[in-house]
């Protein structure tokens, strides 16, 4: 029998933003922060990847309250002195206008390379382009997304880039995808031929499980601006319907796809069914980098089988300091402190735990539970400041209790997910994708209290690793269901074993910890990427039969466990 010689497919990840640190604010959340997280485990695997991405001149925002409790945006100023110019540019059409692109290049961060696009430099009249992440008007995200996707594949033609897999973090990045067939159809092919072959290139994953959420543009619009590429109407539309939905066409021109928990595979799945020629969604979840999220103490005396409380004990400290340098509040470093940090949207339900007032408002007013809020509402998003400011309005009420940190940000992550005691997530579900957040907490042994949504369900063992809200109820009392529930496990189980048994509490830690990293690390994710997502066609068009085939989402979602624990028989990425 023969040796198989395999090697590792070539990969170009491309995301609308990377966030790789709090001095390159590129990024505005959770999904550039997976982003740069994987592009971190690459080079920490030594694996052929490569990320594409914008420069964003100005970042996405700092937000801050003034003193009518208003949120309120200004632009991101950072250093530039990591970057390297490529010395390449690149150019494509838009609007008809010839807009040339410089591709800036940085691996200061631990990461694999990170080319950049960027059309703000001297000389240059299309700066406003790259100017501000998600910023702007429907123009403005055209022309970004034209650049990321059909710039992005140009740049890596003229950098000498040979690519096997194009990976598409979101729909932002669908344009690639007519490129590449544009490029198929230059060398021969018809349409459906290069359509095809381009398929064979491109794996899609996506982060969103509200409708909504899924972003839609008009062909008016996409003509205007040039997004076809060479294509024709009737072309879009078999790609991406009418309206030009993102999604659809990213699962369109893509062999695979995936969720980023196992729950939300299953949801979308549901969500895009009904859409024909759509490729299969498995559930692959996602993960953080080690490295980058978990306190240096902790992981120094969890690997040494130490008692954690110690390291515990200096992160809280940190954090409590913090806080007092930005707020003047001076948190009980031995009383309970419970983090709550994310974007600012109503599914969320931010306000969850106030929601029957005569239960938490005696914790609050004796510091048995001190709250610590932070979270970004989208600038151009009102009823997400709304969130904000009914935030602060508890923050006046219990001021010594209650704190809201301005300008959330990765280094305000990183203090919260190591030096709270427990990590709070209350969304509606299942309208969570993954929620990231809750895994760097776990990775410090800081309990997470959750609904079961998004990657809780894989991880939660009740009371050993920390605490489910609910047992998944969907209903339309969902809401009186999990605060009823959320109430009821805090008064019961969080608050008498953090106070009365610390030894618990310690083991707790522990097994959090361990959860996290063998679970849910984004080495584990990336390996599951690697064996799964960026397989040859013939792989994953067994695996489109066999999910086609199964009787149930349940079923497929079954499927994708069980090929990530078999590897596909093919050479495994170091096992985590």
């Amino acid at each position: 029998m023969g040796t198989y010689n395999y090697r590792k497919p070539r990969v170009a990840y491309f995301c609308m933003e990377f966030g790789l640190d709090e001095s390159f604010p590129i990024y505005s959340g959770g999904l550039g922060i997976l982003a740069g997280d994987l592009i971190k485990a690459a080079r920490d695997l030594d694996v052929p990847m490569v990320g594409v991405g914008i420069l964003w001149k100005e970042g996405y925002t700092s937000q801050f309250i003034d003193e009518n409790t208003n949120p309120y945006d200004c632009a991101q100023e950072y250093s530039r002195d990591h970057l390297i110019d490529t010395g390449v540019t690149v150019n494509l059409s838009i609007r008809g206008e010839d807009v040339v692109c410089k591709v800036w290049l940085t691996e200061k961060y631990g990461n694999a390379p990170l080319y950049l696009l960027d059309t703000n430099f001297p000389g240059s009249k299309h700066g406003w382009m790259t100017r501000q992440l998600y910023h702007g008007h429907d123009q403005d995200r055209v022309a970004s997304e034209m650049i990321l996707g059909i710039g992005g594949v140009r740049a890596l033609r003229a950098l000498g880039l040979d690519i096997d897999i194009y990976h598409l973090n979101e729909g932002h990045a669908v344009f690639s995808g007519f490129e590449l067939i544009r490029e198929s159809m230059q060398n021969g092919l018809r349409f459906n031929d290069a359509w095809e072959e381009t398929r064979q290139q491109i794996v899609f994953t996506t982060h969103t499980p509200v409708m909504a959420g899924n972003e839609e543009h008009d062909h008016g619009l996409l003509r205007f601006m040039g997004a076809y590429n060479g294509l024709h109407y009737e072309q879009a539309v078999a790609i991406g319907g009418n309206p030009f939905n993102m999604t659809v066409a990213g699962l369109r021109l893509s062999s695979i796809a995936n969720g980023v928990s196992q729950l939300h595979g299953m949801t979308a799945r549901s969500m895009w069914r009904g859409n024909e020629g759509t490729s299969p969604i498995i559930g692959i979840t996602n993960g953080v980098h080690q490295g980058t999220w978990q306190h240096k103490q902790i992981k120094q005396i969890h690997s040494t089988q130490g008692n954690l409380w110690k390291p515990h004990m200096t992160a809280k400290k940190q954090l409590i300091s913090y806080i007092e340098e930005r707020t003047g509040v001076r948190l009980d470093t031995e009383n309970l402190i419970i983090g709550f940090a994310r974007r600012a949207a109503t599914y969320k339900r931010t306000g969850l735990v106030f929601n029957q007032p005569e239960i938490i408002e005696p914790l609050l007013e004796d510091r048995t539970v001190q709250l610590v809020f932070s979270g970004k509402a989208h600038p151009q998003d009102e009823t997400g400041k709304q969130v904000i400011r009914n935030l602060i309005k508890m923050v006046k009420k219990f001021p010594q209790s209650v704190v809201f940190l301005e300008n959330y940000n990765m280094e305000v992550g990183r203090l919260l997910t190591s030096g709270c005691d427990v990590w709070l997530n209350n969304p509606q579900r299942p309208l969570e994708a993954s929620g990231t957040s809750g895994m760097k907490a776990a990775l410090n042994g800081v309990l997470n209290f959750s609904v079961l949504d998004g990657w809780w369900p894989e991880g939660c063992v009740h009371g050993e690793n920390g605490w489910q809200i609910s047992g998944g109820y969907e209903g339309p009392e969902q809401t009186r269901v999990d605060a009823s529930n959320l109430y009821e496990t805090l008064l019961n189980e969080v608050l008498p074993t953090y106070y009365e048994d610390r030894k618990k509490w310690v083991e707790m830690m522990r097994s959090s910890i361990d959860m996290a990293l063998h679970r849910f690390t984004s080495a584990r994710m990336l390996t599951e990427y690697y064996n799964i997502l960026y397989q040859p066609p013939t792989t994953l068009r067994t695996i489109k039969h066999q999910i086609i085939t199964t009787k149930s989402v349940q079923d497929a979602n079954y499927l994708g466990n069980y090929h990530s624990a078999t590897r596909l028989e093919l050479e495994e990425l170091p096992q985590i």
